[in-house]
């Protein structure tokens, strides 16, 4: 005997939200909402045009916000939330994915500190080869 997976349905009792109700709460545009479920990040139910949010709408998406602060690209925020399994023992391996992309993300801003640092340098010396050479024209007129 085969089991089919099913959907599981929100309980009649579970809280639901509306795009404005989630756009107020955590301070975003609901075009910012909508443009994360054109990328399918985000799928709510529809209650004829209404959109319908369920909890699990909400965490995916303060997970997207969040991974967005910590500077992670969409594929990588939905490669995260995809490990994201409620109810389930995966917690640990979802930790590890953040830990791992938090050292890669770190390692990259340590680069990009580098690099600019060896810029502010190079720009110090163009700044002095200009005043030098500024001061020999004031000083041979």
């Amino acid at each position: 005997m085969s089991q089919r997976k099913t959907t599981p349905q929100p309980r009649p009792d579970a809280r639901t939200y509306s795009i404005g109700e989630l756009a107020r709460e955590l301070d975003v545009t609901t075009r910012t909402i909508r443009f994360y479920e054109d990328m399918g990040l985000l799928t709510p139910r529809r209650r004829g045009q209404t959109r319908v949010y369920s909890p699990a709408d909400r965490v995916r998406l303060k997970l997207i916000l969040r991974g967005k602060r910590l500077g992670f690209s969409l594929a990588e925020s939905r490669e995260l939330i995809e490990l994201y399994s409620p109810g389930s023992d995966n917690n640990r391996g979802q930790l590890q994915a953040l830990m791992d992309k938090i050292h890669e993300k770190r390692a990259q801003l340590t680069q990009q500190l580098h690099d600019i640092e060896v810029m502010q340098l190079e720009l110090d010396e163009a700044e002095q080869r200009c005043l030098d050479t500024l001061q020999r024209i004031t000083d041979n007129n």
